[in-house]
């Protein structure tokens, strides 16, 4: 049967933007350095604009990539220790005889150094001066002016490593997500009208005009119009709409329709450049451009740290001098130099990146991917979580959620008549209809099916047995004078008459994923402070699916457009310093989960666009995970918080011993190793995040059990 003429127009026919070609990019903060603009490389999915057909990386590919970077690694280390234990060893300052050594240090410097120098003095050009490269550069140049070179060698080689394993772990991330994406290329089968026969070619070559052909399983690859043939087209990739929509010869498809039932040939109206799925792209850019990056913690640090322990050392090296009688400027500003090295954070250089290497691992074991560092870091801070609902709150599947009998008719019997009607009808409610009776382990008899009628935006007319079952739209039964009094059931509703009679009706309705309304009570039990659900499909259903799961924010009836605007007044409402995150799954909301701070996706059955536009991916669909996501992050930024504040704690000392002169540079560095270690293995605690959202989830449904009311008395049963 066909369904009710309830729902809205397709969202992309009112997109009026023009498209441009272009590439889905991540937004993050980058300081410029390899290992940052290897972490914010896009994955493009094939088929849309700037793609490359490939599969994801096997591990033998990852080792041959990273093969340079470990050779530099390994080459710095051998140089470092043949400089420690060669003959000889430099004095504070060299002497011409051993320039030869001071060689071998400053090779291994820059092997794995000059990453770091150069991204310094790119970011002072840009104007921000106290991050961690300026301050790894100021105190290993004062390392080498002190003669310490070994000391500016391990700081940077340290901080190589400890990049090493936090790109090891976002890369993983990176290939899980591009295998769980579609990347074979996109072709379209272009029809020859007189002959039949058609040729295979790329979206872009196709001409307005063009007769295509879609099958059932297939995305419609360009806007057009239904030439030939029927079928039900589900929109909701692009629409939000979770109804599937039937179209027949005249009527209009965008790109990106999912075809389910009949081989339809399209007439292509409008060219790839400016379909529909390349206006949500043209959208995706636009909200790309407006998102702030989102800093890492380690960049916020050294904001403040490194300003402040360069002025400490200015002020050991310029102060004594002027006030204490005899005091030398050249041993003071030697002091000055030992402060500014000893400052250097060898712990938080390598421990923060194997906190984030642990904590995207660790979040990994909860099938969610997280594609860098600084999204740990903005998960952290949610304050808004906002769901889409069709395929995230929702299975995106249709199923008989209710079955009402008006008469003598009972709901078995209802159902059994209904089913057998809508038996040789492909359309996604007759199926659901189908697969509701054949769940009661009962069995459609084709031999009781007589002749049979279905219109198009009516319904079903169908002899079953002895009976005359129409099986429709309210309309139907108005146009055939059949008497109800059922014409404002919410949801999609399948009115049934038999001979003549109004026996009763059937709601289909998308159904709710199990753990959908679990999630949102464990989000309010972590504290997030607002929940909100944006849908493109219509009021009534929206506030129905919020009003189970206990949402009270709603908006329905969107285009994607609208979303991104929506959002951006949440984000404006947002209390300072808190970030927002949008979970979706469909085309149409690239652009939204592009322009939140942080996008989730839908890994399992989201679409491409959505899993390329996102920070973070559920590998299986479980909206469950959006919880797991976040106290992901809190988890990882615990631990880095703890490291940060014992590094500090052991630098107080050190810092204040080296400028009373009571400590020498080796004592100092002896002692930031030990140091280095204890940050190290604290670490590792960030992959062991497994039993922590268990307790977060067991408080979610224990806070869920309260405010329903339910408990067990002595008895053990529910009450």
């Amino acid at each position: 049967m066909t369904q009710e003429d309830t729902t809205q127009e397709s969202a992309t026919h009112e997109i009026t933007t023009t498209s441009t070609k272009g590439s889905i990019m991540d937004s993050s903060d980058s300081c410029g350095c390899d290992h940052c603009s290897a972490a914010t490389a896009p994955i493009i999915p094939a088929g849309l604009p700037g793609s490359e057909p490939r599969s994801a990386a096997p591990a033998s590919s990852v080792l041959k990539e990273n093969l340079p970077r470990l050779a530099r690694i390994g080459l710095a280390v051998t140089l470092l220790l043949l400089g420690m234990f060669a003959p000889g060893r430099i004095p504070n300052f060299p002497a011409v005889g051993s320039l030869s050594l001071v060689g071998i240090y400053l090779l291994a410097y820059l092997l794995v150094g000059w990453t770091v120098v150069a991204s310094a003095v790119r970011n002072i050009a840009r104007g921000r001066v106290f991050d961690e490269m300026f301050l790894m550069t100021v105190a290993t140049a004062g390392a080498f002016a002190i003669g310490e070179f070994p000391e500016a060698v391990a700081v940077m080689l340290f901080y190589s490593v400890g990049e090493y394993f936090q790109d090891l772990a976002v890369g993983r991330s990176r290939r899980s997500i591009a295998a769980l994406m579609d990347l074979r290329p996109e072709e379209v089968r272009v029809v020859d009208p007189e002959t039949s026969s058609f040729v295979t070619t790329a979206p872009e070559a196709v001409e307005l005009g063009a007769l295509i052909e879609v099958y059932p399983g297939e995305r419609v690859p360009l806007d057009g119009v239904i030439s030939e043939g029927e079928s039900g087209m589900d929109t909701s990739a692009l629409t939000g709409e979770s109804m599937p929509r039937s179209v027949a010869p005249g009527d209009e498809v965008s790109a990106g329709y999912m075809n389910e039932t009949g081989r339809v040939r399209i007439r292509v109206t409008r060219p790839f450049g400016e379909s529909a799925i390349s206006r949500i792209l043209k959208l995706v850019q636009e909200a790309a451009e407006r998102k702030s990056p989102t800093e890492r913690t380690v960049t916020k640090f050294a904001r403040v740290y490194t300003p402040i322990v360069v002025g400490i050392a200015a002020v050991v090296a310029v102060l004594p001098p002027l006030l204490i009688p005899g005091a030398m400027f050249s041993d003071w500003i030697y002091r000055a130099l030992v402060v500014l090295v000893i400052s250097c954070p060898c712990a938080l250089v390598v421990s923060i990146p194997l906190s984030y290497f642990a904590g995207i691992g660790g979040a990994s074991r909860n099938r969610v991917l997280v594609k860098g560092a600084n999204y740990l870091d903005a998960l952290n801070d949610v304050h808004t979580v906002v769901f889409d609902k069709t395929g995230t709150l929702t299975r995106g599947a249709f199923a008989v959620s209710e079955i009402v009998p008006r008469g003598a008719l009972s709901a078995d019997e209802l159902l059994r008549l209904a089913a057998h009607a809508e038996s040789v009808s492909t359309h996604p409610i007759a199926r659901s209809i189908q697969d509701a009776y054949l769940a009661t382990g009962k069995e459609i008899d084709g031999t009781l099916l007589g002749a049979v009628s279905e219109e198009r935006g009516f319904g079903v007319t169908a002899q079953v047995g002895e009976h005359r079952v129409i099986a429709g739209s309210h309309r139907m039964l108005h146009r055939d004078e059949i008497e109800h009094s059922d014409c404002d059931v919410l949801g999609t509703t399948v009115y049934i008459a038999v001979d003549g009679n109004y026996a009763g009706y059937l709601v289909v309705a998308d159904q709710l994923k199990p753990e959908a309304a679990d999630a949102v009570t464990q989000l309010r039990a972590m504290g997030v402070g607002r929940i909100v659900m944006l849908t493109g499909d219509n009021r009534g259903i929206a506030e129905d699916v919020a009003t189970r799961l206990g949402i009270a924010e709603v908006h329905s009836e969107l285009l994607p457009e609208d979303k991104v605007r929506l959002l951006e007044t949440l984000q404006d409402e947002l209390p300072a310093g808190r970030k927002l995150a949008f979970v979706g799954d469909g085309i149409n909301d690239a652009p939204v989960l592009t322009r939140a701070d942080v996008g989730i996706a839908m890994g399992g059955l989201g679409s491409d666009a959505a899993i390329e536009a996102a920070d973070v991916v559920l590998m299986d669909d479980g909206v469950d995970r959006v919880p797991a996501a976040i106290f992901a992050g809190r988890y990882t930024q615990r631990v880095v918080k703890q490291n940060i504040w014992f590094t500090l704690l052991a630098k107080a000392v050190f810092i204040s011993l080296g400028a009373a002169g009571l400590a020498g540079m080796w004592l100092a560095v002896i002692g930031d190793m030990g140091v280095a270690l204890v940050a190290v293995l604290n670490s590792t605690k960030a992959l062991r995040q497994g039993n922590s959202v268990a307790l977060y989830s067991a408080a979610g449904i224990l806070t869920r059990m309260s405010k329903q009311k339910v408990w067990w008395g002595n008895s053990g049963s529910a009450k």
